[in-house]
């Protein structure tokens, strides 16, 4: 295994050449991305002196544990995803990251990501848990992203029930394919809640198979655009609209006769 270092930096044949002759400190210091992705890397040493980070690839990798990023406070893009982390922690001093990708490790609760006020994408997807068990969400950390997060992939973690994550009320694409959703009527009430939401990916999941499906989902969700990876036709949303007004006014005839049998003479108001 392989512990990235800032000797191991200095050793990379890109830096070696970016680098020429300048002195190593003072490159290492204005260097603001940085790639070491599928390296088998299995540790993060003291990076330090890469003050202006503002990009770190370390995918494909056999990374543990996220450490020693205190110092990268104008990190704006971390990839970490398909290593074997099991916890999501010192992230924190983090304030500037704006995409985390967390994708294909081996994740079980989403925590511990408090006071990332500009975290705008979350990229969650496809952790290796154990049969029969699903990813978790802290309501600490929804509460801190409910504002931020614009972008939401949580797909293949058996994600049964959509009711807690409602509070995250900015966001545009929510992925959530190849899960376990079943109730239709639950994830309608999400929906109807996220105002903002333009892409919906719910594709191999069972809720998927309920009657008229593609149709519920289009009227509870007013400005998505494409759903499971179709364009939304607009012409279509409207006339779904209707007629689910005709149809909830036609219900709405009966009750009323109801009422005026049960009540034929109003009140007397004295």
């Amino acid at each position: 295994m392989v512990r990235l270092t800032i000797d191991l930096i200095a050793k990379s044949s890109i830096h070696v050449k970016n680098r020429r002759d300048e002195p190593l400190e003072n490159y290492l210091k204005k260097l603001t991305h940085l790639n070491f992705s599928n390296k088998n890397i299995d540790e993060i040493d003291d990076l330090s002196v890469c003050r202006s980070l503002t990009v770190l690839y370390l995918y494909d990798n056999c990374i543990t544990r996220i450490s020693n990023l205190g110092f990268a406070s104008s990190l704006t893009h971390l990839y970490l995803q398909n290593n074997s982390i099991r916890n999501i922690e010192n992230l924190s001093s983090l304030h500037r990251l704006s995409k985390l990708y967390l994708g294909g490790n081996c994740i079980a609760v989403v925590e511990k990501l408090e006071g990332l006020d500009d975290l705008k994408e979350l990229h969650i997807e496809n952790q290796q848990l154990p049969p029969g068990e699903k990813l978790l969400f802290d309501p600490r950390t929804l509460q801190s992203l409910s504002k931020s997060l614009l972008v939401l992939n949580a797909s293949s973690n058996g994600i049964d029930e959509l009711k807690e994550l409602v509070i995250l009320e900015n966001l545009t694409h929510f992925a959530a394919s190849d899960n376990q959703l079943r109730d239709l009527k639950e994830v309608e009430h999400v929906l109807k809640k996220w105002h903002s939401l333009q892409r919906l990916d719910l594709i191999r999941n069972p809720v998927c198979i309920k009657p008229k499906y593609r149709d519920r989902i289009i009227v509870a969700s007013k400005h998505l655009e494409f759903l499971d990876g179709k364009e939304v036709n607009q012409t279509a949303r409207e006339f779904l609209i209707n007629w689910k007004a005709s149809r909830d006014g036609k219900k709405k005839i009966p009750e009323e006769r109801g009422l005026d049998v049960l009540c034929p003479y109003p009140n007397p108001d004295y």
